[in-house]
């Protein structure tokens, strides 16, 4: 007599393997990839130990030097600041503006290394990529700024901690909104010679017109108005009133306006990324 056939054999994996093989939700994917290009380039930063050292170089000229060079001359007769006081603020928006350029610089390395293309392939969508991205240049720039107001109590400057926090919170949207300038910039871009050449021609107008290394009254008509169109201006002149007690606008202007240019920012980004 024929055997019947055997029935086939269950057999369950084990709880953990069974996870692991799970896909993730596309919630938790984003949320992963996120992180992950957050940590690399703050990886990055920790491990170039020349570019986190030379990028204190100029700020501490500016601010020691050229500060110290035109102390007394620069304000109007009869003030009472302090001109390196007065530009101090302004320099840790320089730090910040300058390294949340290296955000975009690293976009286009990635694109010339293949690296960027196995992102985009990679099954996350493309505000994840920007987010992470964004996060981690905002990150590096925020380090930058943090050490450089440490700075404070050789110009003999002693914030409240009340006023500290401020500055911190000033500096993160900062940080966020001039690095998603970065991206937004680095977006179409191919070379790293020629984003440096666009970053020179955008990123040094920018500072110099946001009234770091002067004061925005007494300005000729044209420059108030380019001074105005500068979403940086309105980062300088709230860390500066959180610092010295007087703005030149209004807080709920400068906060307003900063965080708008952010997210115009970030959307010009995502759209960039998009078509890539």
């Amino acid at each position: 007599m024929n055997n019947p056939p055997q029935s086939p054999i269950a057999f369950e994996l084990p709880a953990e393997i069974k996870k692991e093989i799970t896909p993730a939700s596309p919630f938790l994917r984003d949320l992963r990839g996120i992180y992950t290009l957050w940590l690399r380039d703050v990886i990055r930063l920790w491990r170039d130990r020349i570019r986190l050292v030379g990028s204190f170089i100029q700020p501490i000229l500016f601010l020691f030097v050229l500060g110290g060079g035109l102390k007394g001359r620069v304000l109007s007769q009869g003030s009472t600041e302090n001109y390196q006081v007065f530009i101090f603020p302004g320099i840790i928006l320089m730090s910040i503006l300058f390294t949340a350029s290296f955000a975009g610089m690293a976009v286009v390395w990635d694109r010339e290394m293949g690296f960027l293309k196995e992102v985009l392939v990679a099954p996350l969508s493309r505000t994840a990529v920007v987010i992470g991205k964004i996060l981690g240049g905002a990150s590096n720039s925020l380090i930058q700024g943090v050490f450089l107001l440490a700075l404070a109590p050789f110009l003999h400057i002693y914030p409240s901690f009340a006023h500290l926090l401020l500055m911190l919170g000033v500096m993160v949207i900062v940080s966020l909104s001039q690095t998603a300038m970065g991206i937004a910039l680095s977006a179409r871009m191919s070379s790293s010679q020629g984003f440096m050449v666009l970053m020179n021609f955008i990123v040094l107008p920018i500072y110099f017109l946001s009234g770091a290394m002067f004061p925005l009254n007494k300005l000729p008509m044209w420059l108030s108005v380019l001074s105005q169109l500068d979403p940086l201006t309105y980062g300088v002149d709230l860390m500066r009133g959180i610092l010295l007690g007087t703005f030149y606008y209004s807080i709920d202007r400068d906060i307003l306006i900063i965080i708008l240019f952010g997210l115009l920012m970030l959307y010009i980004s995502v759209r960039q990324f998009q078509r890539d």
